[in-house]
């Protein structure tokens, strides 16, 4: 897949980081760990602008995020509750856990966003409880074009400066977001078995 990213990038040159960085948010298996880096190796061996390079990139991903943002949006949170207070013990979550987080996002919203958008593998999460809780479209625009360009930036400037050590870069970032994931994967199992045993402590109370 790497090949095809980087034949993409070097052909279709800011359309390319603009199209594979909107896929890269409804296609997890392309990753923004390696697409910026290796836009900002092909604007160094191409003659592309790194700053139009970063752009693009941004402007893809935002326009991926939108496309989460809206779906969520649309089911809102009253469905969303209803859902969790059906299946919602399965997940280890309740009606409770929705309501005390559509608070949080409302409170938090746009800091939420912006910082979701540096964390691999929360990255393209964060769109979901931003419509859930219908934060406002201006707000989730700006949080998400904040955290967006900063990551892109920093990508694409690793690829262009390193162009040559593009391998261990993509290593390195590969690494560390499997880190991050595996971190968000056993907190969810913590909070799913906790939540499992508070639930039998209930129902044995009652």
């Amino acid at each position: 897949m790497d090949s095809w990213i980087t034949d993409t990038l070097q052909s279709w040159g800011y359309a390319g980081a603009a199209v594979l960085m909107l896929l890269e948010n409804v296609f997890p298996p392309i990753p923004s760990e390696v697409v910026m880096p290796a836009a900002g190796a092909a604007a160094k061996a191409g003659g592309y602008s790194l700053t139009l390079m970063i752009v693009a990139g941004t402007v893809g991903s935002v326009l991926g995020q939108l496309a989460w943002y809206g779906v969520a949006r649309r089911v809102g949170t009253e469905r969303f509750r209803g859902w969790v207070e059906r299946h919602g013990h399965w997940l280890g979550t309740s009606p409770r856990d929705v309501e005390r987080a559509d608070a949080w996002f409302d409170r938090y919203g746009l800091w939420a966003v912006t910082i979701g958008r540096l964390v691999p593998g929360v990255r393209t999460l964060i769109s979901v409880p931003a419509g859930l809780s219908e934060m406002g479209l201006t707000r989730f625009l700006i949080g998400t074009a904040i955290g967006t360009t900063i990551w892109t930036a920093l990508l694409a400037g690793v690829g262009y400066w390193l162009a040559d050590t593009q391998e261990t870069i993509k290593s390195g970032l590969n690494y560390v977001g499997m880190a991050v994931v595996a971190a968000l994967l056993l907190a969810f199992l913590y909070r799913a078995i906790s939540r499992h045993r508070e639930l039998r402590r209930e129902q044995a109370e009652r």
